[in-house]
């Protein structure tokens, strides 16, 4: 693998179990050993509704000396998926993400969310205690859902007529189960997000995430019609008061546009951004090695 010194990876350990949270479990994975030069590397998911899955890319990277941990967050993966619906809003994720750091000794980190996993590093940043964070990677994620939907609506406007006719038909009588509408909703996400996943897929791709409650609950039907429990996030104005070293990141292709990517580097006190060409929603499958790359140079720069 490119952008790093890597070790032999077949010695890398790696440890699973359950934290107790609110009477469900939160599952977690450590990737290496601890180090006393590197801080560990907290991974925070998308969604609301993804899992750790994708972050399993990443395991090689543990060969470096630095540890990886990361988390399915309660709703999703292999944690619990409670059937009360007042758990699934940004509240409780942050808690839990407290209540990780404390159960794990994670006193020094950095951190790395994608999507809405960049969503909650902001909530959590600009909301609770930001000590103990040497930087944070805040990997294509939006700081206004309001935002986000209008760049969606914009987005779908390069799709074919017959897709754009779906999903106004669609948004218009508030169905989102017929065929031309699912249609064109899977090649919106193909072009925007990645692709549905088959056997030429990364192993962890092809794992089931367990995540549509929470991702029903929380953010809705769609990437464009947000009016789940997060459909009113917005910390733009709050973001100023993030006082630990930022890294933006989006895709040139991607869901969160370089508009959205902008309006939270432009609100961060001396933020920094890199924008991967020809990438989607998740550059660490789109552009692996450039990914690896930036991230090893963000992170030891801030150890």
């Amino acid at each position: 693998m490119k952008g790093f010194d890597a070790m032999d990876t077949n010695t890398i350990k790696v440890q699973e179990g359950y934290m107790p949270f609110r009477g469900y479990k939160t599952y977690y994975r450590i990737v290496g050993e601890p180090s006393e030069n590197k801080a560990p590397l907290l991974l925070i998911h998308g969604g609301p509704g993804s899992s750790h899955n994708y972050f399993e890319l990443l395991d090689d990277y543990a060969a470096t000396g630095r540890q990886l941990i990361m988390y399915d967050q309660v709703g999703c993966g292999k944690s619990s998926i409670p059937d009360d619906r007042s758990v699934y809003v940004k509240e409780t994720w942050a808690e839990e993400l407290i209540a990780l750091r404390k159960y794990l000794h994670l006193d020094n980190i950095h951190m790395l969310g994608q999507s809405w996993g960049g969503m909650l590093e902001m909530f959590y940043l600009t909301n609770y205690d930001q000590s103990g964070i040497k930087s944070v990677m805040i990997d294509g994620s939006p700081a206004s859902i309001k935002l986000w939907v209008k760049e969606q609506h914009r987005l779908i406007k390069y799709l074919s007529y017959e897709d754009r006719q779906a999903i106004s038909e669609a948004e218009r009588t508030g169905d989102f189960s017929g065929p031309k509408y699912l249609a064109a909703n899977d090649r919106y996400m193909e072009r925007y997000c990645w692709d549905d996943p088959d056997e030429n897929s990364p192993e962890p791709l092809r794992r089931p995430t367990n995540g549509k409650k929470a991702s029903l609950i929380a953010e809705g039907p769609n990437e464009f019609t947000e009016n789940g429990t997060i459909s009113d996030f917005d910390v733009t104005d709050q973001l100023k008061n993030i006082h630990v070293p930022v890294l933006v990141t989006n895709g040139t292709d991607d869901l969160c546009t370089p508009l959205i990517a902008k309006s939270v580097y432009d609100h961060i006190p001396n933020a920094k951004w890199h924008l991967f060409a020809n990438s989607r929603h998740l550059a660490l499958l789109d552009q692996h090695d450039e990914f690896i790359s930036v991230m090893d140079k963000w992170l030891n720069e801030h150890d």
